[in-house]
């Protein structure tokens, strides 16, 4: 079954223009997901919404969204005034700039997703969109208004296709100067930096997803399927406690230059000779 597109509408490049569809390239709806019970009656359960002061459920219908001022202050916000704020839309994703790939920091990158011709008479303006892109090797920064907000978007050609990922704003990336801030400025040098460099080179490799597992939804899979066989439940083993080391004994240690401890020798013991008669 053809998954369900997220968004529809129209890739724009100065007056080139093509039908497309973004399609979630990440979800989360393959992990195990829960319900909460009534451990008396195997019943689900509802949530309701509280008044803080009287204790009694508000419906739906008297319940509106507040910003708060002050310690129990609040703005009320009406549904329609909610509405008006959200930007109108004409689903075009139009292409403001292009820029080299890794010229943007991936800390502003959100969610991935894969992004196609929605339709045939789209497939040609589309391909030369994406070739486009390879050739010069950039990728396209591009503004829409998506699941109600105006989203920029990072689009790049992946195969025959096109990846647009979504970009955190600026004010919502925490400052990493504040951050580390505590951090001591160190300079490491000699056979320590040596070492670490040694370590770096002997574990070069590369990223195949496949490789790396969700431990905790693995451990869940066979909760879930103990449970459901009647099987003992596995206890969890305790995990190994670390050691403190001397830091550059820990450095020749991961590089195999350590020195072995000596062997313990073992006095070997003569057979006793019996005396001849």
């Amino acid at each position: 079954m053809a998954p369900r597109a997220n968004w529809k509408g129209f890739l724009k490049v100065a007056e080139l223009t093509c039908p497309v569809a973004l399609y979630t390239a990440a979800s989360t709806s393959e992990r195990i997901a829960f319900h909460t019970l009534n451990r008396a009656t195997g019943h689900r359960v509802q949530r309701q919404f509280i008044d803080t002061d009287t204790g009694k459920p508000v419906e739906r219908e008297d319940q509106v969204k507040g910003y708060e001022v002050g310690s129990g202050e609040y703005i009320v916000l009406e549904p329609e005034e909610v509405a008006a704020a959200v930007p109108e839309s004409d689903k075009t994703l139009a292409v403001e700039a292009f820029i080299p790939y890794d010229e943007l920091d991936h800390i502003y990158f959100d969610k991935p997703y894969y992004l196609t011709p929605s339709d045939k008479l789209g497939q040609e303006a589309f391909a030369l969109i994406r070739d486009g892109l390879k050739a010069r090797n950039v990728a396209a920064l591009a503004q829409t208004v998506l699941f109600r907000r105006v989203r920029t978007l990072l689009i790049r050609a992946e195969d025959s296709g096109l990846i647009a990922t979504t970009l955190n704003f600026d004010y919502e990336v925490r400052s990493a100067k504040d951050a580390f801030s505590d951090v001591p400025d160190m300079k490491i040098k000699g056979e320590m930096l040596d070492l670490a460099k040694h370590i770096i080179e002997t574990k070069h490799g590369t990223f195949d997803p496949s490789e790396y597992k969700d431990r905790y939804e693995a451990a869940l899979t066979e909760l879930v399927k103990a449970k459901l066989e009647g099987k003992p439940i596995p206890a969890r083993k305790p995990a190994k406690s670390e050691k403190v080391v001397d830091l550059m004994q820990a450095l020749r240690e991961s590089a195999g230059l350590a020195k072995k401890p000596a062997a313990t020798k073992r006095a070997k013991t003569e057979p006793a000779r019996r005396k001849a008669s």
